[in-house]
């Protein structure tokens, strides 16, 4: 211990699970300037700050702070005033939903939403035109599949975008026929014809994502890129004005890279916004059909998915990264995709290593068993809440692969770094959630996917604190000891109700 300090100072008495292995608990925190001081029994940090201001929490469990490690934080704060599908069982009840929002619309004004699930609309093939022309004759209708990889449009939206049953298929997408349905890249190309959200729009939705997260107990997030560059501009713009309550690692798309090095853009870890990766997609994602898989492909026939960025050009380009001080940050969710990134990713190890960065897989749903050991060291930014809707998903599309999806566990013994997120808008920043689904391991419709992959609390946690914190190169967060970022969370009960307290 040392010696008793005279400035001002905050204790926290309470239950600390400090995930701090020379400390794993303790009565008592010692708070000042922003950082963790000393952690210890009650008796110990008096003495080291007798006249320090108390903060009587002993009825709680404080933790470190936990974080979102995958958000797409502005379009998630857009998301909050968009027309919502979560839940959405029928095309009839899509129809019903979009009609409301017409009615209380201005003819010509654009509707946007998402968050349907193809299987929970029971539709076994891609929806038409012809469901939404029926409700909105008048108004263009956007709406985004729950995995963001598929947009579903009217008549209107598609004339104004130029698309016609001539127009050919955009690089790396696909404008199904008949007409309705868009794919990957081809989803651009309507987003392309709505009109751009104006500065003050951009923050205030910048500011709704953030204060939902900071609401839900949240102290930082990671967002993920797949935004225009007023997204990010208008978090750095909240950061400078001190309105952001978070600490944000943002990643700027692979395309943007020339530019950001020939800004000197490179890893800051100073400040509640940092620049931290580069971002690839190596395929699309299970509901949409588009994630990049071995044969057989999915069990309905359709195919194996689509590659999207190529193995070579994440090699390239990831190497260009590192040397800048941003870490390759790739989305693969098929188990293609990943054996693929994999394969990049073995030749950028060394570099890695050497600049001290972990190289990160998003997703990483869907593997092969002699994958599994290969990501020792990988950052795994994984998002248990996709579990309870892909439950039924894999039983039909990946029977072949349920033994090793969502493969926490073993990712856990492999020696990945577990980082947890949401990917909201795409699911909410629902941690609870997380949890159930992580724990229990069974879907939405009751039945269980690879029971042997379950984690226990303490591994949640520390996949909603310290492994993202490690993943972003954090070594300040996502622990409480001596030093660490003053940001914590209090929970009644693990996986229960939670709040942030940022000192």
């Amino acid at each position: 211990m040392t010696a008793p300090l005279a400035h001002p100072l905050t204790v926290i008495h309470t239950r600390a699970l400090t995930l701090d292995d020379t400390r794993p608990q303790a009565q008592a925190v010692l708070v000042g300037g922003g950082r963790v001081l000393a952690v210890g029994t009650r008796e110990e940090v008096a003495a080291l700050a007798p006249r320090a201001q108390v903060l009587d929490h002993r009825d709680l469990t404080l933790t470190p702070g936990m974080s979102d490690a995958h958000i797409h934080l502005v379009s998630y704060g857009f998301s909050l005033s968009e027309l919502g599908l979560h839940g959405a069982r029928s095309v009839s009840e899509v129809q019903a939903r979009v009609l409301q929002r017409v009615l209380n619309t201005p003819a010509g004004t654009w509707i946007r939403g998402g968050g349907f699930l193809l299987a929970e609309l029971g539709l076994n093939g891609y929806p038409t035109v012809r469901a939404l022309d029926e409700v909105s004759p008048h108004h263009p209708v956007l709406l985004y599949s729950r995995d963001l990889h598929l947009a579903w449009a009217n008549s209107l939206a598609l004339r104004l975008a130029g698309i016609n049953d001539s127009t050919p298929n955009p690089e790396g997408g696909v404008i199904v026929r008949p007409l309705g349905t868009l794919l990957e890249s081809a989803t651009e190309l309507a987003a392309n014809a709505m009109p751009v959200p104006s500065e003050a729009e951009y923050l205030r939705a910048a500011k709704a994502g953030a204060d939902d997260l900071a609401s839900r107990g949240y102290v930082s997030a990671h967002t993920m890129a797949f935004e225009a560059p007023d997204a990010p501009r208008a978090l750095q713009t909240l950061a400078a004005r001190g309105e952001l309550p978070l600490r944000v690692w943002a990643t700027l798309p692979h395309e943007r890279l020339g530019l950001a090095r020939d800004l000197g853009v490179g890893r800051n870890p100073g400040g509640l916004f940092q620049w931290g990766g580069v971002k690839f997609f190596a395929d699309g994602a299970l509901g949409s059909r588009t994630a990049w898989l071995h044969a057989p492909g999915f069990a309905d026939g359709s195919g194996t998915g689509i590659p999207l960025d190529s193995p070579e050009l994440i090699r390239e380009l990831g190497a260009e990264a590192l040397r800048l001080g941003l870490a390759p940050v790739t989305h693969a969710i098929g188990d293609r995709a990943n054996t693929e990134v994999l394969d990049a990713y073995d030749s950028l190890r060394d570099l890695a290593a050497q600049k001290n960065i972990p190289l990160r897989i998003e997703h990483a749903q869907h593997l092969r068993p002699e994958d599994l050991p290969r990501f020792r060291g990988i950052a795994a930014g994984v998002q248990p809440i996709h579990l309870h809707a892909d439950g039924p998903l894999i039983r039909s599309l990946l029977p072949h692969l349920a033994g090793t999806s969502y493969p926490f566990r073993s990712l856990q013994g492999a020696g990945a770094i577990l980082a947890f997120g949401s990917d909201a808008p795409v699911a909410p920043p629902e941690y609870r959630a997380n949890f159930a689904a992580a724990l229990t391991r069974r879907d939405d419709e009751g039945h269980p996917l690879a029971p042997q992959e379950a984690l226990t609390e303490m591994d949640v946690l520390w996949a909603h604190t310290r492994g993202p914190a490690l993943a972003a190169g954090w070594d300040d967060e996502g622990v409480i000891r001596p030093g660490a970022r003053a940001a914590f969370t209090l929970w009644d009960r693990l996986g229960g109700n939670a709040r942030a307290l940022v000192l």
